[in-house]
């Protein structure tokens, strides 16, 4: 079995089409939807093969729980429920993301994103679950030295959410590091995830006005925010057109990175051979190209046919010029691809918003 903190609707769904998997699903829904969960099964059920085994037809069954990482209590009750041994290992999503909202109330980012995690890595020893896949961020390079970037780049985050993950990847590292024969971890640090399934069942859906570029220009689009205007903020930074540069990839390839990472942890993989101390590694997951503000709000135009009106602003804390990945080390290590392009991605989205005006709130 295993548990996804935090819905996570994509990686469920990379999860529950190998039908190897057992999916149980923590959140509070803070920031996400319960029908997302309910969708992606029927993607699940819809994808059986003619006279399914009954391990297939349980692997589109999600064990679903709602209650927060920062109840320990909540958190325990779920390990206890399958015992010790019972759950194969964690993938880690859970965490409060938005650059510019951490610089406002920094606290609550340190509670929610460590000590939650914390707490859960300590639930988790107590349950002999000792594999982990932690959703990270490229947040945590800060201004990169160089582009594109290497795992190998020092840590210096511009952000207290990317100040989070730092700590968070550290602490996995010490763990890792004091118990190496029992503990297995992998740090994916994400660039930028755009699109939706292609059936337009599952897709992003943020509670309140969205805080990432591509889900707000959809929902600009569609009329669902109502602001005349984008606000772009800065157009001084030393990239192509001097707005800020994000390496995109589809949404359902990060997915299908999440899947790689989960698989590299299990006894027969090569993953970890070169490792002489503490079994946690990180990896890039993004395309390695990167692509700027108003070059996404131009391919979003042309997926949409929407005429959006710009106005640019002061920068803002926290952004840095330019995020693209090299991914050359998850593609050589995890056999990691990402080869839907942004026209897929703008096109994949915009369906899901059509088809979900008003997101999972109008089922």
């Amino acid at each position: 079995m295993t548990l996804t903190l935090a819905e996570g609707s994509h990686v469920i769904y990379a999860l529950q089409k190998t039908r190897r998997y057992k999916v149980i699903s923590i959140d509070n829904y803070h920031n996400s939807h319960p029908a997302a969960l309910s969708r992606v099964a029927q993607l699940a059920k819809d994808n059986l093969p003619p006279n399914p085994a009954e391990f297939e037809k349980e692997s589109t069954v999600i064990d679903e729980y709602k209650c927060d990482l920062t109840n320990s209590d909540e958190v325990r009750a779920v390990f206890e429920k399958y015992g010790k041994g019972g759950i194969w290992g964690v993938i880690h999503i859970a965490a409060h993301k938005a650059v510019g909202e951490s610089s406002e109330i920094p606290l609550t980012y340190y509670f929610n994103n460590v000590v939650a995690t914390i707490s859960l890595l300590q639930i988790m020893s107590d349950y002999d679950c000792t594999r982990l896949v932690y959703s990270s961020s490229a947040t945590v390079y800060g201004t990169p030295p160089e582009i594109p970037i290497p795992e190998t780049t020092r840590l210096r985050a511009d952000s207290p959410y990317g100040t989070t993950k730092i700590m968070c990847e550290q602490i996995i590292e010490d763990l890792c590091h004091s118990e190496p024969k029992r503990w297995r971890a992998i740090s994916l640090r994400y660039f930028n995830p755009a699109g939706a399934h292609p059936s337009g069942l599952i897709g992003e859906d943020p509670r309140g006005r969205p805080g990432n570029l591509l889900p707000l220009l959809a929902q600009m689009a569609g009329g669902r925010v109502k602001d005349p205007v984008l606000k772009v903020f800065g157009n001084d930074y030393p990239t192509i057109d001097g707005t800020c540069v994000r390496d995109y990839l589809h949404v359902l390839d990060l997915a299908s990175g999440h899947l790689l990472a989960l698989e590299a942890l299990s006894p027969d993989s090569n993953v970890f051979d070169d490792c002489e101390g503490p079994r946690h590694k990180a990896y890039n997951l993004g395309k390695g190209k990167g692509t700027s503000v108003l070059q996404i709000v131009e391919a979003m135009r042309k997926a949409t046919g929407y005429n959006f009106k710009c106005e640019v602003i002061g920068r803002r804390r926290g952004d840095v010029p330019d995020l693209t990945a090299d991914p050359s080390l998850a593609e050589r290590e995890l056999g990691f691809r990402a080869p839907q392009d942004l026209e897929t991605m703008c096109r994949d989205l915009w369906n899901w918003q059509t088809k979900n005006p008003q997101g999972y709130a109008g089922v």
